[in-house]
């Protein structure tokens, strides 16, 4: 029988690889995408493994595991974000998650913590997808290698997830542009955070530069014309 998952995450982009790529394992999963919606699940479901972003819309991964433990479940939790602060990942661990994977991460690595998780072999090392490389303006548009080293070399599922997201890419174009004009800088965190990790599973290596250099300078004119610049070069005139 199939093991299940509870995969916790609200960007749909980010959602889709990591649906397809615990599926794989085999195993049945469920998606949803609020702290809320996580509680309400894993309350009523037998779940083998949990898969939790550590941001959500309505709270944080680390306080919805603490909640879901002092209900008395103790289902293995896995952490996944796209930051790669090594404080936050001690936080994580120390919150009770067995790892923590740093999106984008290939699928491959994606299975390895799911089967070791499931398995029982825990805790588990912070699994990421390799060294930071640093934002610059000569990356790619399109950066068809790294999206199919992430996807085990799958191009039918690459531009099946560039289609998606290239679909929510506007909207969350204006929330970034929204935000950022308006000064309100922790909605315009939690955009770019969503954003990131979707530009890297998808291979839009430019786009992610540009996110990178806006979360590193949030009140710079020059980073957030960057970031529009880079958007407006990947949607359609």
């Amino acid at each position: 029988m199939k093991p299940r998952i509870l995969l916790v995450e609200d960007d749909h982009t980010t959602a889709t690889f990591l649906c397809a790529a615990a599926e794989a394992l085999p195993a049945n999963v469920d998606t949803v995408g609020s702290r809320a919606a996580a509680l309400a699940q894993a309350t009523n479901i037998a779940y083998a493994l949990w898969l939790v972003d550590a941001h959500l819309p309505d709270g944080d991964g680390a306080g919805l595991l603490a909640e879901l433990r002092a209900l008395g479940l103790d289902t293995p939790a896995i952490a996944h974000t796209a930051a790669r602060d090594a404080e936050l990942h001690h936080t994580l661990h120390q919150a009770g998650f067995d790892a923590v994977l740093v999106k984008p991460l290939a699928a491959a690595a994606l299975r390895a913590a799911l089967a070791g998780a499931l398995a029982g072999r825990r805790p588990l090392r912070v699994a990421e997808a390799g060294p930071e490389e640093p934002a610059g303006s000569g990356a790619l548009a399109w950066d068809d290698a790294a999206a199919l080293r992430a996807l085990n070399g799958e191009r039918a599922h690459m531009e099946a997830l560039r289609q998606l997201f290239l679909a929510e890419l506007p909207v969350a174009h204006g929330q970034v542009m929204a935000s950022a004009r308006s000064g309100r800088h922790d909605a315009l965190r939690d955009a770019l955070h969503r954003l990131r990790a979707s530009c890297g599973f998808v291979g839009a290596a430019r786009l992610e530069a540009a996110v990178k250099a806006l979360q590193a300078a949030p009140d710079a004119d020059a980073a957030l014309a960057g970031f529009d610049a880079a958007t407006q070069e990947l949607l359609p005139p």
